[in-house]
């Protein structure tokens, strides 16, 4: 009969009793149900199993308290000592009833670090930034005498009011708040673009009228788009610039195109009259109640029949026949489509593609991704055409050279590889250094044709736009592209893994880094402002407080450029829907609620006292502190649900770090580094002086940062790091 004998020698700081838990047991797939079985004492601390019919199996050693070693497997008789180190033979008797002594260990104090960022000209490496993301309308309201309603989804209040206009934050309030993101200890600021827009509820940025012109409504005087820029280089913050490429509003482009529409302020729903429309601000009619003239753009390449009631009629009563009916207009219940819809066959093939609207299936196929319009106020360019390429691309040529720092790339599934990078590319040619990352949102892995249950092809996924080959199987068939993404990847794996309080799986996303250009410069999230990782991925993440803190410990220990989206610090529009569901629902509702309230004077102490505001601060100054978080790819991961633990190496820099994260319960992490000398952890201060084995706890929800000659405790502890 064969029999697999376990020792274990109990830590100090475990409880008294202690099981094991094993599975996948050889020959014949044994198991135990958790919490497995009693372990028998000996002496020293040390306790012992007998595994019958055994020669090999998967194992967990625990105390029943919270505190367990990591996955292990062993297929021979051992004793596996406090330290997490495997011993073949059984260890001489102590000489006293206490186990042997640990590395040695001490609490360093504190080291003080100075929040702010290092000084700008200093940070060439884009991986040395983290990142706050902010939607500008809807974050600071500096300037009320520039907020506006867009004509849909207006909230009002109980004397039937409107109020929380779509428009309200400005870069007046983006400026006075810089202060707040920089004690928050990010050094880049993610702003949605900034260029004019126009649709029916445009408030985003992401309906694009003019790329050539900064939208009036988030400037003041004193605060246009460059005093932004400026004031943030002064306080050695970087911008991101948010960039679309592949559409237009529903208008067409200023200058360049126009697409047919009759004016809104023409429009009567069915069953009204014109100049009865009552809806809010618009009073009469649906035209832009700003301007004079109440309609929705000034395009100079419009029709002249258009162009010549732009001025006049603003209440929208002049007859005005329709040239592609011969109907006339106001009429009750005349053809929405007319004002608001799209014909694609009618679009200007000179700007546009002309192949519909994406449905169904076209989400998982890369043609009609990239020919198909994305919606109604979402027109698909035609942009492999060179008129195209040189209106974008000289548009934001002029962003870069006002110092704008960095590119967002939106809806990057949508434009074929080779074409987006000819964008890309030039953008980089013009100012030699700019870091510009995409949006590649898949709501999975992302492997494509590597396989993983992907159903969508491997060339409209996040990890083909990295590289630069052509094999759909073979990421290494060409090297990197220089055009990182968000890492979509690792964000839907939250759903399974930080969202129920395990980062079980974690470890199988990170195997799979070897797919991407240059893994260490993806952009790392928890949510952003289209999705979150519970349920169907449409909610601000509604997962408990502590949840979150360990996702946040993961996202700015892991490889990558950590990217927090406003208002997670205090957890702001908790288990809200990303963007508007219901017929009836506003932005107040949402995701996207008006963050300034907690910003203002009688209110900031409150929100600057948050856990995970102090949580994420620290998180900041740790990573800053340290150049192996920031730039080295992972080694050595190992994930066992309640925790995981990896080493970061820099060689450039010589930073070497050993991190071990804790999520529910307490951890005991054991790493053979490989690197003698001493350790000291940037959480507790405790130093570890090893021959290259490092064995440390970590409390529930977590870390451990042992640093290689390293300075020591960074910050204060909080409620989760401590």
């Amino acid at each position: 009969m064969t029999e697999l004998v376990i020792h274990f020698q109990r830590p100090a700081h475990w409880a008294e009793a202690i099981s094991i838990h094993f599975w996948d047991g050889q020959p014949h797939g044994q198991a135990t149900d958790w919490p497995g079985l009693r372990m028998e004492p000996l002496r020293d601390d040390w306790f012992r199993i007998r595994l019958r019919d055994l020669q090999g199996v998967h194992l967990v050693v625990h105390d029943g308290q919270g505190r367990q070693t990591q996955d292990l497997f062993r297929a021979s008789d051992g004793w596996l000592t406090a330290d997490g180190i495997w011993l073949d033979t059984e260890p001489p008797a102590a000489p006293n009833p206490k186990p042997a002594e640990p590395p040695r260990k001490r609490v360093a104090a504190p080291v003080v670090l100075d929040l702010a960022p290092r000084p700008f000209e200093e940070r060439r490496d884009f991986r040395e930034e983290t990142i706050y993301f902010v939607l500008t309308t809807r974050f600071y309201d500096g300037d009320p005498s520039n907020n506006f309603f867009c004509r849909d989804r207006i909230q009002f209040d109980a004397q039937g009011q409107p109020v929380d206009p779509h428009w309200r934050g400005d870069f007046k309030g983006l400026i006075q708040q810089l202060d707040y993101i920089r004690d928050l200890g990010f050094s880049a600021i993610w702003i949605t673009p900034p260029v004019e827009n126009r649709s029916g509820l445009d408030y985003h940025g992401y309906h694009a009228y003019d790329w050539s012109r900064i939208d009036p409504r988030l400037e003041s005087p004193g605060a246009t788009y460059q005093d932004l820029i400026d004031a943030a280089h002064a306080k050695d913050i970087k911008i991101i610039q948010d960039v679309v490429v592949n559409h237009s509003c529903q208008y067409g482009i200023r200058g360049k195109v126009h697409i047919d529409h009759l004016p809104t302020k023409y429009y009567v729903p069915h069953g009204s009259e014109q100049g009865r429309v009552d809806h809010g601000p618009y009073q009469g009619n649906l035209g832009n109640y700003a301007w004079a003239g109440r309609d929705d753009l000034d395009n100079p390449v419009a029709p002249d029949w258009y162009r010549e009631r732009h001025r006049r009629d603003p209440e929208g009563r002049e007859p005005l026949v329709d040239p592609k009916t011969g109907e006339t207009v106001p009429k009750p219940g005349y053809q929405p489509g007319r004002f608001f819809g799209i014909d694609p066959a009618d679009l200007d093939p000179q700007w546009y593609h002309q192949d519909g609207f994406i449905c169904g299936g076209d989400w998982e196929s890369a043609y009609p991704l990239q020919h198909k319009h994305l919606a109604g106020d979402c027109i698909d360019l035609a942009t492999e055409r060179q008129n195209v390429k040189e209106y974008i691309i000289g548009a934001v040529n002029r962003y870069l050279d006002m110092g704008v720092d960095a590119l967002r790339i939106d809806t990057v599934k949508h434009i074929e590889r080779d074409n987006l990078l000819e964008y890309v590319n030039a953008w980089k040619a013009h100012k030699p250094g700019l870091f510009v990352f995409g949006e590649n949102l898949v709501k999975g892995y992302g492997w494509g044709d590597l396989g993983g249950g992907d159903n969508g092809p491997s060339e409209i996924r996040p990890w083909w736009y990295t590289r630069l080959g052509h094999d759909p199987r073979d990421p290494r068939s060409g090297g990197d592209s220089g055009f990182p993404q968000l890492d979509f990847g690792l964000f839907s794996t939250f759903r399974d893994t930080v969202s129920r309080g395990t980062y079980a799986g974690t470890a199988q996303i990170l195997s799979m880094d070897w797919i991407y250009g240059e893994v260490t410069q993806l952009v790392t999230f928890l949510q952003n402002h289209d999705v979150g990782p519970d349920n169907d991925f449409k909610y601000r993440f509604q997962g408990e407080q502590w949840m979150a803190a360990a996702a946040y410990n993961l996202l700015w220990m892991v490889r990558g450029i950590p990217c927090l989206y406003y208002g997670e610090e205090i957890e702001f529009m908790k288990g809200a829907p990303q963007d508007v569901e219901g017929e009836r629902d506003t932005l107040s509702q949402t995701g996207r609620a008006y963050f300034g309230d907690h910003l203002e004077p009688d209110r900031i102490e409150q929100t600057k006292a948050h856990p995970l505001y102090r949580h994420i601060q620290r998180l900041n100054l740790i990573r800053r502190a340290v150049p192996a978080l920031q730039k080295a790819p992972l080694e050595q991961v190992s994930e066992w649900g309640g925790g995981m633990s990896f080493v970061r190496s820099h060689a450039e820099s010589g930073s070497y770090a050993v991190v071990g994260l804790a999520i529910g319960q307490d951890q005991q992490v054991a790493v053979d580094a490989g690197r003698p000398g001493i350790y000291r952890d940037a959480v507790t201060g405790h130093e570890i002086e090893t021959g290259g084995h490092l064995s440390f706890h970590i409390k529930a929800n977590s870390a451990g940062v042992y640093i290689l000659d390293g300075p020591g405790k960074i910050g204060v502890d909080g409620v989760y790091l401590r």
